[in-house]
This record gives C-alpha cells, sequence and structure tokens, in this order.
C-alpha cells in the first residue's frame, strides 16, 4: 500500500480560506513520504484534469479525502470534481457501469467496482462540536455518528469496490477551535491508520 493519492476538497470563501485543510493534507503527505510512500496531490479549488485524476485513482492504494462539511456534505466543488471523474471512470476504469446484468437488471447494484485492491480514508473538518455526535439527546443528529453523516462518501467508494478505514474529523474549527489538539491526533492516526504504527504517542 505504498501509492497514496490525497484530494484537498477544500472550497475557499472569505470566512474560511481552507488553512487548516491544507495544513491536514500536507501533514499527511510529508509522514507518508518520510515513510518511503509515493504520494499524488490533488487541490480541487485549484483545477485538475478529469482523465489524470481518474489515472490517480486507479494508481492509488490507498486514497485519502480531505475537506470540510458545508451543509452536511462536501463543498460544491469537491461535489463537481466527483461528478467529472467518477462519471469518466465508469468505462471499467473505476467500475464497470452500475454492476447489474442484463441477466439480473434488479440484483447486484453498485456492485461493479474495480478498485478491489483500494482503501481510502475519510479526514473532515466541521464547525460541529465533537458533542454533537452519538448523543441521542442532542436533537439534530439523534445520535448519528460522524460516518452516518458521511454515508454517501462511503457509498461512493463502496461502489468502486474499495474499503474504507476509520475516518478522522477535526471539530468546532470556527468557534472553539483546538487545533494544536486536532494536528495530533491526526498525525498519531496517520501513524496508526497508514503506518501501521499502534503507538500513537509516536506521532504526537
Amino acid at each position: 500500500m505504498k501509492n497514496v493519492l490525497i484530494i484537498n476538497g477544500h472550497q475557499p470563501y472569505p470566512f474560511a480560506p481552507g488553512g487548516l485543510n491544507k495544513t491536514l493534507a500536507g501533514i499527511a503527505q510529508s509522514m507518508l513520504e518520510d515513510a518511503g510512500f509515493h504520494v499524488r496531490m490533488t487541490e480541487v479549488s485549484a483545477g485538475y484534469d478529469v482523465e489524470r485524476e481518474v489515472d490517480h485513482h486507479v494508481w492509488a492504494d490507498t486514497v485519502i479525502m480531505q475537506f470540510p462539511i458545508n451543509w452536511m456534505g462536501a463543498p460544491w466543488s469537491f461535489k463537481k470534481y466527483m461528478d467529472e471523474v467518477y462519471t469518466a471512470g465508469m468505462d471499467g476504469r473505476l467500475c464497470r457501469g452500475d454492476g447489474r446484468s442484463a441477466e439480473a437488471p434488479t440484483r447486484n447494484y453498485g456492485m461493479g467496482g474495480s478498485l478491489g485492491g483500494t482503501q481510502y480514508l475519510l479526514s473532515v473538518t466541521f464547525n460541529a462540536p465533537r458533542e454533537a455526535f452519538g448523543d441521542p439527546t442532542e436533537p439534530f443528529f439523534a445520535g448519528g455518528s460522524v460516518d452516518d453523516l458521511l454515508r454517501p462518501q462511503h457509498l461512493n467508494m463502496a461502489f468502486f469496490g474499495a474499503r474504507p478505514l476509520p475516518s478522522f474529523a477535526a471539530y468546532d474549527v470556527m468557534k472553539n477551535p483546538q487545533i494544536e489538539q486536532d494536528l495530533r491526533r491526526f498525525r498519531a492516526h496517520i501513524s496508526r491508520h497508514l503506518l501501521g504504527n499502534d503507538n500513537a504517542q509516536a506521532a504526537a
């Protein structure tokens, strides 16, 4: 698992220029390159070539998606990236159609993925506090988890046959930021789940 594609899906706004997401993507790149991995980085807001991005996904053993949660999902520019790149890859490079066949048109939807050897990691930043998740007494998410909210992203990657690594989240980054703690936790997350180091203190 030595080839890693990092996608920085941040959409810059005047109130959120994207420094934290860029920093997290850069930390992952540095840690992985220092460990001997081959890393390719795409910054969606800087532009991209659709065919090259499909090739990056085919090349990668691991895809890291770094982005803020905007209105309960990926930013519009990252969604546009996915619409364009993933549609282009439905020619067999990322998936073979939607997995169904003429012989069984109602079965196996979503099972046509070509990236069975690929793993992916979702890393997101929130304005929401950590306490908003996993608590049934909090009315908005009603006990739902971060991964419940990220289910569309997980399903996109499952459509290609990729398998998930544990997600990472930085919370309350606008109203009550704990940036240094978030960076330490992120380093430990990358160390544990991509470098195979179970000692969380090794990345602090």
